[in-house]
């Protein structure tokens, strides 16, 4: 077990192998949990927003809401933006806020001739029938990166936004309320040997699973921390979940 989940360029000071930054933002952006702020504009209605399997950031807004008009009269075409990503996890701890990506650039409508293609590359990441208003009553525009924060377990890191698009989401994680109905029993155990470790005046919860491993909130009265409980090897993908949890189980 590692205290702390903070993401680690390869493998943490342990030896241990942690999500590498780009990967946990990739895995943050993921989320739905958006919220965008324009220069001149403020705060934003979201319809959709996602970043596409190729790194593309996306966001339908309406077309007659602020931003659309604004970008209708920018002498450039584009606006200075941030959009906000929050990752809560889906299971119940008393602060489940687990980490935040901001990705900041410029906004700019997507060109009429990249819109269809553009639309079918987000529905496969964030698919919604507010995508059939794109010509109607809502515009798709495009976040071009500048700059890309991540913050987690409480530290903030700055991600090159090249590497940002090159990185591919958690495979585990993009299941993990699935994976932990359907191994419920065996996180039940794992999570009884973190409390046995942290003692009974903490109490532990499950945060969350991602390729690398288990995550876990220990919260004490004035205080918490995150752990992992690391698998063997990265996984690949969920199917490889009920093995190494049986491996984590039965080890001494």
């Amino acid at each position: 077990m590692t205290a702390g989940s903070s993401p680690r360029a390869g493998s943490g000071t342990t030896g241990i192998p942690q999500p590498l930054p780009a990967e946990r933002a990739r895995t943050v952006a993921a989320r739905a949990s958006a919220a965008l702020h324009a220069v001149g504009v403020g705060a934003v209605e979201v319809t959709v927003s996602g970043t596409t399997a190729a790194g593309q950031v996306l966001v339908v807004v309406p077309s007659d809401g602020r931003l659309a008009g604004a970008l209708r009269t920018s002498p450039l075409g584009d606006l200075p933006a941030r959009l906000t990503v929050t990752d809560r996890a889906p299971f119940p701890v008393q602060h489940p806020l687990r980490g935040r990506v901001s990705l900041s650039g410029w906004l700019a409508p997507v060109h009429p001739a990249d819109v269809q293609r553009s639309l079918l590359d987000l529905a496969e990441v964030r698919p919604s029938d507010a995508l059939l208003d794109v010509g109607l009553g809502a515009v798709l525009v495009r976040l071009d990166l500048a700059e890309v924060l991540l913050t987690d377990a409480g530290t903030t890191a700055e991600v090159d936004p090249d590497d940002f698009t090159a990185a591919r989401p958690d495979p585990v994680s993009a299941e993990e309320s699935g994976l932990a109905a359907a191994h419920a029993d065996a996180l039940d155990r794992l999570l009884g040997r973190v409390q046995a470790w942290a003692g009974a005046r903490d109490d532990v919860r499950l945060l969350g699973l991602d390729r690398h491993g288990v995550r876990f909130r220990v919260e004490a009265r004035s205080s918490c921390y995150d752990l992992r409980v690391p698998f063997p090897a990265p996984l690949t993908g969920g199917d490889g979940l009920a093995a190494a949890l049986h491996t984590l189980l039965t080890c001494e």
